[in-house]
């Protein structure tokens, strides 16, 4: 089965005319969807909402944009100081997304939201510039051949279609399942590199509860249509890890499937996850208590914290804890005098005895979300 041509030839009909198969219910921000020409909403494949992820100023970028509407949602998330860009690889649905950019740019009174053509899973390659390539030198022969894959390492090398480190957010709507199963690590390889350090990732896709047999990911019907290349649960979390990634947590979860197959669950799921920052690991003083409720937790880096107790952090790590994913668990403690900072790394189970601490900044995040001292 060829995985690229079904999905295109799918998705280029589902461009044309509605199709229902390919969606999932979805409960949208409402005033989000005002300005959105509708038929990009009925022309809208999805499982989840990522725009909720969205901050003001963020460049977000999302992954197989499809009609475009996440990024026309996107686009009054960001505010007039943000950017969005939609990548995706078929034509038709390019156009559809492209058809209305006038009329956004004129209510939004900036042009904020550009649509790009590109694969998912290679975010340097651009093939508009590769279209326009072989429109001027049809490949022929071998030579010619050879001649285009130079030309595109060229431009993959020194005009990247997304650039290292430039994107704040990466999101997407239920089209990671749709890249083969040989390409999938390096797709997420792709939005690490993209990402800038400490930026986020918010991708709403479907899994499954087993694993895909392989009579049912030949089947261009169940690929096409968001199934049989789905990522398993544990698979999905385990890919972002395995990429370097903190923090990966499944932030939605739909409790009942959205379909079964063969006794296989297909259901959606959110997934949220942070890039680390690129700095030292640097003894400063710093110590945190986790909050609870269990007994310990260990981060993804192995960093061990029993409830309740004093433990010696990095300040990256003490950053991560207290101003990202995991503050409100955690409660930061910095010394009151400030000390000279030294290269080291806590190991696990490390303790800050209170004494090095009198008289500390605590920093906690109290129930109503306020920080407190």
């Amino acid at each position: 089965m060829n995985v690229q041509h079904a999905v295109l030839d799918r998705y280029s009909e589902a461009a044309r005319s509605r199709e229902k198969e390919l969606c999932c219910p979805v409960s949208y921000d409402p005033e989000l969807l005002r300005l959105v020409p509708q038929e990009i909403i009925d022309k809208d494949y999805g499982c989840g909402d990522p725009s909720r992820y969205i901050r003001r100023g963020d460049t977000v970028l999302d992954l197989g944009s499809g009609g475009g509407k996440i990024c026309y949602m996107a686009a009054q998330r960001v505010g007039p100081d943000g950017r969005v860009i939609g990548i995706d690889m078929n034509d038709d649905m390019l156009a559809l997304a492209r058809k209305y950019q006038p009329v956004m740019e004129a209510e939004l009174g900036n042009d904020r939201l550009r649509f790009l053509k590109g694969y998912i899973q290679d975010l340097a390659l651009d093939l508009t510039e590769v279209d326009a390539y072989l429109t001027r030198h049809p490949a022929q022969t071998a030579a010619d051949l050879r001649e285009l894959e130079h030309r595109i390492e060229q431009q993959k090398r020194e005009r990247p279609l997304i650039p290292d480190s430039s994107i704040d957010l990466v999101v997407s709507n239920c089209v990671l399942n749709l890249v083969h199963d040989r390409e999938k690590q390096h797709l997420i390889s792709e939005i690490k590199r993209i990402l800038k350090p400490g930026g986020r990732v918010a991708i709403s896709d479907i899994v499954s509860d087993e694993a895909v047999p392989q009579h049912m990911k030949e089947d261009p019907e169940l690929w096409s249509g968001c199934l049989s290349g789905a990522f398993t649960e544990r698979g999905f979390i385990q890919a972002f890890l395995d990429a370097g990634f903190l923090a990966v947590t499944y932030d939605k979860w739909d409790c009942k499937p959205w379909r079964v197959v063969d006794g296989i669950e297909f259901r959606p799921v959110t997934l949220t996850a942070t890039k680390p920052e690129e700095m030292p690991c640097l003894d400063l003083g710093q110590a945190v208590i986790y909050r609870g409720p269990f007994a310990a937790v260990t981060d993804d880096e192995g960093h061990v914290f029993p409830r309740g107790d004093r433990m010696a952090v990095c300040e990256r790590t003490y950053r991560f804890l207290t101003a990202g994913p995991y503050q409100d668990a955690f409660i930061g403690i910095s010394p009151a005098s400030p000390r000279k900072a030294s290269p080291w790394c806590a190991p696990p189970g490390t303790e800050r005895p209170a004494r090095e601490t009198k008289g500390a900044v605590h920093e906690s995040r109290s129930g109503d979300g306020a920080t407190c001292c």
